[in-house]
């Protein structure tokens, strides 16, 4: 049986979404004790967590998919996903995410809004 089907797709993408929301938690929770010890906004506060978790969570959901499938085979995952399962599985996975220097972008953001709003009193 080829690991290239459906039903295996549906089952990566269900651990992949059930795997979001601890993971968001477990990397966010640093960038929100720093940004509290910094008295920063609540608001800033709970963004820059989620954009400083973001980057991690998504190379692990995506490392997860390299080894269900392999290096060669994942762009038939991502392609089913955007393609046929757009508004349903493939909700919070655009094929821009997998995408490192999206990831940086994402870290590089998170790690300047500490900074600035410490020095401008967010």
């Amino acid at each position: 049986m080829s690991e290239l089907n459906e039903s295996n797709y549906k089952r990566i993408a269900i651990v992949n979404w059930i795997l979001t929301i601890p993971m968001i938690v477990l990397f966010a929770w640093p960038y929100h004790y720093a940004s509290g010890l910094l008295d920063i906004n609540v608001n800033l506060k709970f963004i820059g967590s989620l954009l400083f978790a973001a980057p991690f969570m998504l190379t692990i959901l995506h490392g997860h998919v390299t080894m269900a499938l392999g290096a060669v085979h994942r762009h038939h995952y991502y392609e089913w996903m955007t393609k046929e399962k757009p508004l349903t599985f493939g909700l919070l996975f655009h094929p821009v995410f997998i995408k490192t220097r999206f990831r940086l972008i994402l870290l590089v953001i998170s790690l300047i809004i500490l900074p600035v709003a410490y020095l401008l009193g967010l």
